[in-house]
């Protein structure tokens, strides 16, 4: 695996929203009553929650210094979690990979 730095924050990141999103799927209707019936299932599922949008949030960071980007613009768009985030992962690898592409034809 040859990735450069902002692809791996980019995929830091990714692992950190997915993560995220199968926390705050845990409290969603179809499996809620399970996760609530048990209070360290509870802090488990919360705490990890919290750990990976911050995580998320840190790598979006990252990746976009990385880039040459506005930090606090991208992780304000990371924010709006969860299509935010989605929103932050697709938009900063396009702009890598077309930044890549241009260099590669100059």
């Amino acid at each position: 695996m040859n990735q450069n730095p902002i692809q791996r924050a980019l995929a830091a990141s990714s692992i950190a929203l997915l993560v995220a999103v199968a926390c705050l799927a845990l409290f969603l209707p179809p499996m809620v009553q399970r996760t609530v019936s048990s209070v360290p299932l509870v802090v488990f599922v919360s705490l990890s929650l919290a750990a990976s949008l911050i995580l998320h949030w840190v790598f979006a960071g990252i990746a976009a210094a990385r880039a040459g980007r506005s930090v606090m613009g991208w992780v304000a768009l990371a924010l709006l979690f969860p299509i935010g985030g989605v929103a932050v992962l697709l938009l900063l690898a396009w702009f890598v990979d077309e930044a890549r592409l241009d260099a590669a034809h100059t």
